[in-house]
């Protein structure tokens, strides 16, 4: 070791105060001492905290869903407002970001008690309707099951009679629900620990949010700070072309959800179909599922429309076919195209490879992460180069 590396490592020096009898401590300041591992070493460990940190996530993810639904959930919240706090922002007070999210989250609040003077009770109480015309729906949905398991006995393609095929399906569609409703009203345990963890998972999604906007520039800085010098402008880079694709997708598919929700329930009405708000709302939710959230959200209305008339199940059929095309082919290719830049069929594929892995939540989560991974090809693509 060198005399600057001895002199950098010394930590204290004392010195008696013979007027005071006291001890006083000089300190110098300290640089950490290196310790050489060869490079095959380092790669290694690198390797090796990486396989065990994404294990534990995994392990994680699998043994409490909640954690990832709350970082997940947080992470959307935080990228849908930071457009409006960072406006907000330039306009407050010596530029306060806290006072910016403060007012964000306020602002929010009145919007939800807004919502739920005026929309929650009409919506409540056609879900209350709903729920208790769900018999006659049932009746007029088995009558139209017959008609169609007769149509396909008569064609040769039904095995057993109309009737022994209709009472089996019926088994098996009472027997599913009976299975979720029992686990859920069956227990009172079970039913006031969920409704627990769902506020304990709103509040946690809502601290991560407003701890993400909160300090989304130190958190930035010391991201940037942690990379070599030469690189913190590329650094710089790939979070911004991070931040731009995921809140421009997040808010293109709030928009996508509100539009969806809201032009279903107008239509729905028009044709004179019953519960065209709460169907509404059922289309907005099911819309977080990419191609495959319109069909599943005209599935009920088109059912209830068969029990007023063949007619309006048609023509509600076609307004679903005529929302979907325009969703897929206007919506989706805008809110997806020009903030991911990814084809419409890899999209597509994704989709399917997610649902088989982890089922609905795949699905949704499916094109944010075919986003990380469209931002960062396209960030090592132009900088990755070989040697001669």
């Amino acid at each position: 070791m060198s005399s600057s590396q001895e002199k950098a490592t010394t930590s204290d020096e004392k010195n008696l105060d013979a007027g005071s009898g006291t001890s006083t401590i000089r300190r110098r300041r300290t640089w950490p001492t290196p310790i050489w591992v060869p490079k095959l070493v380092r790669n290694v460990l690198i390797v090796v905290a990486v396989l065990v940190v994404s294990a534990a996530l995994v392990f994680v993810a699998w043994r409490v869903p909640s954690a990832l639904i709350i970082a997940v959930g947080g992470f959307a919240l935080a990228t849908v407002l930071s457009a409006p706090v960072r406006d907000l922002s330039y306009i407050m007070p010596r530029r306060s970001r806290g006072l910016a999210v403060l007012t964000t989250f306020l602002t929010i609040v009145v919007l939800i008690i807004v919502g739920v003077i005026f929309l929650v009770p009409r919506l409540a109480a056609q879900f209350s309707t709903l729920s208790d015309a769900v018999p006659l729906i049932a009746d007029a949905g088995q009558r139209y099951l017959i008609v169609g398991l007769e149509l396909l006995d008569e064609w040769g393609l039904l095995a057993g009679t109309p009737e022994h095929v209709a009472s089996r399906i019926e088994g098996d569609l009472s027997g599913s629900v009976g299975d979720f409703t029992g686990g859920m009203l069956g227990d009172p345990v079970a039913l006031v620990s969920g409704v627990f963890g769902l506020v304990v998972c709103l509040i946690g999604v809502v601290f991560v949010a407003a701890y993400l906007l909160a300090d989304s520039r130190r958190i930035k800085a010391a991201y940037i700070m942690r990379v070599p010098a030469p690189y913190r402008h590329d650094a710089r880079d790939l979070w911004n072309a991070f931040e731009h694709s995921f809140s421009r997708y997040m808010n293109g598919l709030l928009l996508d959800l509100l539009i969806q929700g809201a032009v279903s329930a107008v239509v729905l009405y028009l044709i004179g179909v019953p519960y065209a708000l709460a169907l509404g709302a059922w289309v907005s939710l099911t819309a977080l599922i990419p191609y495959f959230g319109a069909w599943l959200g005209a599935f009920p209305a088109v059912i209830i429309a068969f029990t007023v008339s063949p007619l309006k199940a048609v023509l509600t059929l076609i307004a679903f076919f005529i929302i979907q095309q325009v969703e897929g082919n206007f919506l989706l290719p805008r809110i997806q195209g020009q903030a991911l830049h990814i084809h419409p069929v890899p999209i597509l594929l994704a989709v399917i490879v997610g649902w088989g892995l982890f089922g609905i939540v795949g699905m949704v989560l499916a094109i944010p992460a075919l986003a990380v991974v469209r931002v960062l090809y396209d960030f090592f693509s132009v900088r990755l180069r070989t040697r001669e």
